[in-house]
C-alpha cells in the first residue's frame, strides 16, 4: 500500500510539472506520413490532386509599388503585373491549397489569387493583415495583425472573425507549429520576444525574451521547426544568426551565427538542410539539421538583399525576393550557386512559388505538410 501511494504521488508530481502543451495531437490534424519527418509530404514533385494541374508561377508582392509580379519560372519572364489595394507583404497559400492570399497590409485587405487560372480576384476587407497562417487542422485562419498587436482567428474561407487575441509584445510576425499541432510559437520582432500559443484554446501561454548578443537588441524574424519536431529555428536580423529553441523547453535558447541580418528560413525538399537568407550580406547560408553545422554559403555577386521566398516543386531552385534591390534572385540548390536575378517592382517581399508539394498549408509563403 505504501508503494502504491508513493507511486501515485510521484505520478501526480510528474504530471503537474509537464508543459501545458504536452497533450494529445490537435484534433482534426492529418496524421504525419512519417513520425520522424514533419516534411515527408513535401518531397520533389509530390503534388496533391488539388494543385497538380496548376501552372508553375512565381507570385511576387511589390510592397511599395502596390503590385504583384507574375513570373514564369521556365523563362524567367514576367507574364503579368496586377494592381493590389496597398502595401502587399506576403502571398500565402490557403489551407486547402486552392487559393493564394495577398496580404495587402496597409490597404487592410486580403486579395485572392486563383492559381489554376492565374487570375486575381476581389479583395476581402481584413484589418492589418501583415501575415497569415492556418491551424494544422484547417479550422482557423490566423491573421497576424502586427500594428494592432493582435492574433485574429478567422474562418479560413470567409475570413469572418471567430476570436481576437491581444498580445503583450511588439511586432507580431512569423510563426510555426509543433509536431503534434497543439501549440505554435511566434516572433515579436520589435520587443525581442517569442510567444507560445495553445492552438485549440487560442490562448497565449508564455512569453520569452531572446538573449542579447553583440550589444544589440535581438530582432527575431522567420521561425521553422526541424523535420524531427525537436527544435525551433529562429532567424534574428540584429544578432546575425539563428537561435535554436527546444520544442519541449520554451524559452531556452542556443545560437548559431550565419550572416548579417538573418531573415528567412526554408527547409529543403530532402528535409536535410535549412536555407537561411542573410538580408544585409547578400548571401544564403545552408545549415545541416543532423549536427547544426553550416555547410555552405551562396553569395550574390555584388551583394544583395535576399528576404523571403520559396523552393520550386522539383526542389532544384530557391527563389527569393531582393527586398531593397527591386529584384528576385534565383539559386541552384543542386549545385549550390546563384543563377540569376529578375527585375520586378519596388520593395518585393514575401514571394510564393506555386504549386508546391504537400497535403495542406499552414501559411506564410508556403509551409506545407
Amino acid at each position: 500500500m505504501k508503494f502504491r501511494t508513493a507511486f501515485i504521488l510521484i505520478a501526480l508530481l510528474f504530471t503537474s510539472t509537464m508543459p501545458a502543451y504536452a497533450v494529445a495531437p490537435l484534433a482534426g490534424m492529418p496524421a504525419l506520413l512519417d513520425q520522424n519527418d514533419i516534411y515527408a509530404a513535401d518531397r520533389p514533385n509530390q503534388l496533391s490532386e488539388a494543385v497538380k494541374d496548376m501552372p508553375e508561377r512565381v507570385y511576387v508582392p511589390n510592397h511599395t509599388s502596390n503590385t504583384i509580379s507574375v513570373i514564369d519560372p521556365k523563362t524567367f519572364k514576367i507574364i503579368a503585373t496586377w494592381k493590389t489595394p496597398k502595401g502587399p507583404q506576403h502571398v500565402v497559400p490557403s489551407y486547402d491549397l486552392k487559393t493564394l492570399w495577398v496580404n495587402d497590409n496597409e490597404g487592410n485587405f486580403l486579395t485572392p489569387i486563383d492559381p489554376l487560372n492565374v487570375t486575381i480576384g476581389k479583395s476581402v476587407a481584413v484589418h492589418d493583415p501583415y501575415n497569415l497562417y492556418f491551424t494544422p487542422n484547417g479550422k482557423y485562419a490566423i491573421v497576424m495583425a502586427e500594428a494592432d498587436k493582435q492574433m485574429v482567428f478567422r474562418d479560413p474561407n470567409t475570413m469572418a472573425i471567430k476570436k481576437t487575441v491581444p498580445v503583450k509584445c511588439d511586432g507580431l510576425n512569423h510563426a510555426d507549429w509543433s509536431k503534434d499541432g497543439t501549440f505554435f510559437v511566434a516572433t515579436c520582432e520589435f520587443s525581442s520576444e517569442m510567444i507560445l500559443v495553445d492552438t485549440a484554446k487560442m490562448k497565449v501561454l508564455k512569453y520569452a525574451k531572446i538573449p542579447t548578443t553583440y550589444n544589440k537588441m535581438p530582432m527575431p524574424q522567420d521561425v521553422k521547426i526541424s523535420p524531427d519536431g525537436s527544435t525551433f529555428y529562429i532567424a534574428d536580423m540584429f544578432s546575425n544568426g539563428v537561435w535554436t529553441m527546444p520544442a519541449n523547453d520554451f524559452g531556452k535558447f542556443g545560437f548559431i551565427p550565419t550572416g548579417k541580418a538573418a531573415h528567412g528560413l526554408y527547409v529543403t525538399r530532402d528535409s536535410k538542410t535549412l536555407l537561411i537568407t542573410n538580408r544585409e550580406e547578400g548571401s544564403i547560408s545552408v545549415l545541416r539539421f543532423s549536427d547544426n553545422k553550416l555547410i555552405a554559403k551562396w553569395k550574390i555577386p555584388g551583394g544583395g538583399s535576399p528576404d523571403m521566398g520559396g523552393i520550386s516543386a522539383d526542389g532544384k531552385q530557391f527563389w527569393v525576393s531582393g527586398r531593397y534591390d527591386n529584384v528576385v534572385y534565383v539559386f541552384d540548390i543542386e549545385h549550390g550557386k546563384y543563377l540569376t536575378q529578375i527585375k520586378v517592382g519596388k520593395e518585393p517581399h514575401g514571394l510564393t512559388i506555386w504549386p508546391q508539394p504537400g497535403r495542406y498549408s499552414i501559411g506564410h509563403t508556403g509551409i506545407l505538410r
